[in-house]
């Protein structure tokens, strides 16, 4: 496939001034850091369950969540 362009017009010049401010921070030019910024908002999200899991937020002890236990109901099996 050949390369493909994009123009963005009509950004902000804050915007654009961080952007190349992050370009520099990662020694890229705009143009790279801009491919990059792209590529990482737009991948695929590839989460594994134990980093699911991990990122789940801490809400209390298992206690809270007990059920009460009940006795066994009788059941008649006629």
């Amino acid at each position: 496939m050949p390369p493909r362009q994009l123009i963005v017009r009509d950004l902000p010049a804050d915007l654009v001034r961080r952007l190349q401010e992050r370009a520099v921070a990662h020694g890229r030019s705009a143009e790279a850091e801009h491919r990059e910024i792209l590529r990482l908002a737009l991948a695929p999200r590839k989460t594994t369950f134990k980093a699911a899991l991990l990122a789940m937020p801490d809400v209390g002890e298992d206690g809270l969540f007990a059920r009460p236990r009940r006795p066994s109901r009788k059941v008649n099996l006629r």
